[in-house]
């Protein structure tokens, strides 16, 4: 009878059974059993004995019970108090190395600086928000009275600002306002394809465009961000080159050193990882909620387009939309096609690492995918305005979705394995696209022998057809040619094929080359690298068409047919996104400063050719007269005694008619 009355029911089997030793409510009851066993132990039958050993052993795990209950009655408490002892070693540990070496922790400043600042502002919105917003919306009512005739004064000022400063910048450099006529004539074609010319939001398109614009200058044009963005590019090839600490382990040295496939697509695995592991912490969600806050609030979209288009800064095409998949469903088309077109107009973090590791400037990739955001906005919002009544709109917040893993390892393993169908997609896509170019070429070559016009391929075809709008972007003539061969490879084939294109003449400029082979342009100048790399940062091109189309389609199967109507028009407009980018880049672009070349060759080594050895090679050959024989020099060459050695060594290397 006893044996049956402590077996265990089939419920609390399925419910699962505790221990009563960690129960709370029973740890008296259980001590008073376990005395009492204990001590008529020795007279009972070898049964009870049992027990009392039983009894014994739970009351011996008493301590960890009160213990456990102890932590869970004041775990706020012992929060607070583990929160403030990891505070107080942090600013211990900030304090040493601020005063070892200050200007050595001066990253470690300025982040730490931006996580109090939002933090402090997250604590103040939380305990005075309510009291402040009381406080000044006296001030909000009366800035609301003055705001009709205050607000045509504040464009009218910076409208007046914005042209002064044109004129004295351009009068310095010319070739500036050709990018600008550039820039003007794709708002102006896009206006032209809009669905709804009467209904275009232009505070979207200004406010989206001004942004696009303040980000570009303070990037490209001031002190601060672009040391900021050139040390972030720097601290990113850092971070990509610890890829080799485990793809040596797997394919070993050799192959990575000298296989393209083992070298880069690595890059794409463990910056998956990261980016997973950043989402399961809720990092990327802050970042990303910031970022959709500031558009939202400046351009007046709503909640769930402009975060899917935030998102795209980071994640790719079919990813972003993952944010807002809840909502897919009820979006407008207007809402829909601004998705899409923020897809179409920046590139992955993943695939970011990959072209850095091609030797693309890292600063321009970083700046062109975030400066692509509020463009993509505007840009979605001129060519298909919203006609519709969009359910999110005045909504303040869109709750976003987090991963499903239980820990940081989890993370960490499921972004890996998740990159394996990336990194398989990118290698048959290479392989794929290089073999029809090389096919397209053939085939383009027997036509043009056919009426002999040799040499006729792809690259040369898109070359002559896209050249003007190449130079419209601000590339110089004679490189035009090839800026518009890249973006033809871009449209057509993909970016990922365009940009080690640009690699190649990259590398060919930093090794010296000379700058033409015969009638063969053999590589393109800073400006022009500048440009391409913000015109070819997108993933529009013909192939994503279908990525896109499956990867919403699969979210959204009801409303297949809309997207499928929609996807052209965003592939148009995400293409004129990246070149409005660029004509941005060309129109701001700064001239690096050229080397001393009287210093420099008193120090060159002339073993090994460089760019600036070509440069200072090719004034020398400039300031050289050739008269009767004897050679001579104008400018700064004309005291230097060592002149006629310096351009013997430079005839090593480069051909020149006075070589």
């Amino acid at each position: 009878l006893e044996m049956e009355a402590n077996q265990i029911a089939l419920e609390s089997l399925e419910r699962g059974r505790e221990n009563a030793a960690f129960s709370p409510v029973g740890e008296e009851r259980l001590g008073e059993e376990g005395h009492g066993q204990c001590g008529e132990g020795k007279e009972r039958s070898t049964e009870g004995e049992e027990q009392g050993q039983l009894s014994c052993c739970r009351r011996a795990l008493q301590p960890a019970a009160k213990a456990k209950h102890f932590c869970k009655t004041h775990a706020k408490m012992l929060r607070r108090i583990m929160l403030g002892l990891l505070g107080v070693g942090y600013l211990c540990y900030f304090i040493a190395a601020c005063w070892l070496n200050f200007q050595r922790a001066l990253p470690l400043v300025i982040m730490t600086a931006v996580v109090a600042f939002f933090s402090c502002w997250s604590l103040f919105k939380k305990f005075c928000g309510a009291k402040v917003f009381l406080l000044l919306r006296p001030v909000w009512k009366c800035c609301q009275k003055c705001w009709p005739w205050l607000r045509w004064l504040l464009w009218a000022a910076l409208l007046g600002g914005l042209i002064a400063w044109l004129v004295l910048d351009t009068s310095r450099n010319p070739q500036q306002l050709i990018s600008l006529a550039g820039f003007c004539f794709l708002v102006l074609f896009l206006f032209a394809c809009s669905k709804h010319h009467g209904a275009v939001s232009w505070r979207a398109v200004f406010w989206g465009l001004g942004l696009e614009f303040l980000f570009g200058i303070f990037v490209l044009r001031t002190a601060p961000g672009t040391q900021a963005f050139q040390w972030l590019g720097d601290q990113i090839q850092y971070f990509l080159g610890y890829t080799t600490a485990g793809s040596s382990f797997v394919f070993g040295n050799s192959l990575i050193e000298e296989v393209f496939a083992f070298q880069t697509l690595p890059i794409v695995v463990f910056f998956s990882c990261v980016m997973s592991i950043l989402y399961y912490l809720g990092i990327m969600q802050w970042i990303i909620i910031k970022i959709s806050w500031l558009l939202q609030v400046s351009m007046g979209t709503t909640s769930t387009e402009t975060l899917s288009v935030a998102g795209n800064i980071f994640v790719g095409q079919t990813e972003a939309p993952l944010l807002v998949r809840p909502y897919l469903a009820d979006m407008t088309r207007s809402e829909l096609h601004a998705v899409m077109v923020g897809g179409f107009s920046t590139i992955a973090g993943s695939v970011m690492g990959a072209y850095i590791s091609f030797g693309i400037d890292a600063a321009s990739l970083i700046a062109a995918s975030v400066m692509a955001a509020p463009c993509a906005l505007a840009m979605a919002k001129l060519i298909y305005p919203e006609v519709e009544e969009s359910k999110f709109k005045g909504k303040e917040s869109i709750q976003l979705c987090s991963g499903e893993e239980q820990n940081v390892l989890e993370a960490a393993s499921n972004g890996a394995a998740a990159s394996v169908g990336l990194v398989a997609n990118i290698a048959a896509n290479l392989i794929a696209f290089l073999a029809v170019l090389e096919f397209i070429n053939a085939a383009l070559r027997w036509l043009g022998g056919m009426v002999d016009v040799e040499g006729l391929s792809f690259q040369v075809i898109c070359s002559y057809v896209l050249m003007p709008v190449a130079f419209l972007m601000g590339a110089d003539w004679a490189d035009s040619p090839l800026v518009a061969e890249l973006l033809g490879i871009k449209i057509f084939l993909n970016e990922f094929v365009a940009y080690q294109q640009l690699a190649e003449y990259k590398k060919k400029r930093l090794a010296g080359l000379p700058e033409w082979d015969g009638d063969q342009k053999q590589w393109i100048s800073e400006r022009a690298e500048s440009i391409a790399t913000f015109a070819l940062c997108g993933f529009a091109n013909l192939s994503s068409i279908g990525i896109m189309l499956g990867g919403l389609a699969s979210m959204v199967p009801q409303r297949k047919g809309v997207i499928a109507s929609l996807v052209l028009r965003a592939l148009l407009t995400g293409i004129c996104v990246s070149m409005l980018n660029a004509c941005l880049a060309g129109l701001l672009h700064v001239p690096t400063q050229g080397v001393n070349c009287v210093t420099f060759f008193s120090t060159a080594n002339f073993s090994s050719p460089s760019y600036p050895l070509y440069t200072c090679c090719k004034e020398l050959f400039a300031s050289s007269v050739l008269e009767n024989g004897t050679v001579s020099f104008t400018g700064p060459w004309a005291a230097l005694a060592q002149g006629v050695l310096y351009l013997t060594q430079c005839c090593g290397h480069y051909n020149h008619t006075h070589c």
